[in-house]
């Protein structure tokens, strides 16, 4: 018999908390974003009826052709790259966006929080490995954008994101983990602003991600099975 929703959402929820124990980390030190990028509203739906209320989109067009047709109890964030001519329909979209890597997108979502009258969290995506094929600040530019959010009304840049590149052996994405919480620490302090959240780890490499201090993990294939399946 083929494995429900509920089925993929236990077994990935007895990893998360299986990694929080190795790390020394309360269960509910780190929350789960189901990345439902392809799915429809009907899978979505299925997903809200075993309790997951926190759901990620890559694209505002998709997000904005399937929100309407979810229960509206559910928790919207955008994990995927924004450009900034998009970004007042992010703002009226999402509860929050972890794929900030411009200080001109920064302003622009200011710009539109503003126009919406809405407090908008955000983490700056950092492109942790330098990688050419991936969005993302490089670390020595972020202390800048980290600068001007201080001065922010709407908008609080709450902590960092990143991609590491893609191995099939999760370990070895341990590094890069490790540098983003080493430089959220450096930055925390610098910046004088909390940044509290580290959204890393996906369906193969969370566990370690958890280890290194994730608070955000976004899962897609082990709770919706692979696109187009």
């Amino acid at each position: 018999m083929a494995e429900s929703f509920q089925d993929r959402l236990d077994q990935v929820r007895a990893r998360m908390a299986a990694a929080c124990a190795r790390a020394g980390r309360a269960p509910d030190a780190v929350r789960l974003v189901a990345v439902s990028k392809t799915f429809g509203a009907d899978a979505v739906r299925a997903a809200a009826e075993c309790g997951q209320r926190i759901f990620g989109e890559n694209k505002v067009q998709e997000a904005e052709a399937k929100i309407p047709d979810c229960p509206g109890s559910l928790s919207w964030h955008l994990v995927g790259h924004l450009q900034s001519n998009k970004a007042a329909r992010a703002v009226a979209l999402f509860d929050q966006i972890h794929s900030v890597d411009s200080l001109k997108l920064l302003r622009r979502l200011e710009d539109a929080a503003a126009a919406e009258g809405k407090r908008l969290p955000v983490l700056l995506e950092i492109n942790v490995a330098g990688e050419s094929s991936k969005f993302g600040l490089a670390p020595a530019a972020a202390p800048e954008v980290l600068a001007a959010a201080g001065s922010l009304e709407y908008v609080q840049v709450v902590g960092l994101m990143t991609m590491p590149p893609f191995t099939p052996e999760a370990e070895q994405a341990r590094p890069h983990f490790r540098r983003l919480r080493e430089l959220c620490d450096g930055w925390r302090a610098a910046a004088g602003l909390p940044l509290a959240e580290l959204s890393m780890g996906m369906s193969h490499d969370f566990e370690v991600a958890i280890e290194e201090g994730a608070t955000w993990i976004r899962v897609g294939t082990a709770l919706f099975g692979g696109r187009g399946t």
